[in-house]
């Protein structure tokens, strides 16, 4: 599921605001909760891809960014993260210790505390290797920040860590898919095209 489809089970256009997410999905999972439809299998499902939905939603739009919750910002620890690098993990060594390396740009409050609030979130995925998962909050936040080059090398990681685990998973056409992305999302980082043809090297040795 992308966010796309999430914002179509909830009947939302896309980029919709935190408060009608949250409206959307009261009146809808209210319509289809399992209590109130007991023998509806068909209810039950729309249920669950409903909340599947939500909860995706929730880690790409912040409170804040509704009227009501525009005010109560507060500050986090979390905002330390900024100046950590990723932690390593098996399939990224070089490249990912460069996401610390790069200053954020000069971002209005809102949107830097949801650029590192999503770059904890992508951490997280890619540890749990929720690949589809992490894809779609990249690609979420770069069509926010287009002009970010450090969201933008953010998301070209996670296609190369999504790209090498399906090579180790025999998805070798797939994994050239996600490979040859993660170039073309950030094609002037040197240290990811040296990886990334060496992974396209264990390709040709596997076909």
């Amino acid at each position: 599921m992308d966010l796309g489809d999430c914002y179509r089970l909830l009947g939302l256009r896309s980029g919709a605001s935190f408060a009608d997410i949250k409206a959307s999905y009261r009146r809808l999972a209210q319509q289809y909760h399992p209590d109130i439809n007991p023998d509806d299998n068909k209810a039950k499902d729309k249920f669950i891809a409903l909340t599947e939905a939500y909860k995706l939603l929730l880690t790409v739009v912040l409170p804040e960014e509704s009227a009501e919750h525009s005010t109560q910002v507060s500050t986090s620890g979390r905002d330390d993260a900024k100046a950590t690098q990723w932690q390593k993990t098996p399939v990224t060594t070089v490249t990912s210790q460069q996401l610390g390396k790069l200053k954020p740009p000069n971002l209005l409050e809102i949107e830097e505390r949801l650029k590192w609030k999503t770059y904890e979130q992508l951490q997280r995925f890619l540890q749990e290797r929720r690949f589809p998962q992490a894809i779609a909050l990249a690609e979420a936040l770069v069509a926010r920040l287009s002009t970010d080059a450090e969201v933008r090398q953010w998301l070209a990681i996670a296609y190369q860590i999504w790209g090498q685990a399906l090579i180790t998973e025999n998805q070798l056409l797939k994994a050239r898919i996600y490979l040859k992305k993660a170039l073309k999302t950030d094609p002037h980082n040197k240290t990811l095209w040296y990886e990334v043809q060496r992974d396209f090297q264990r390709l040709e040795q596997i076909f």
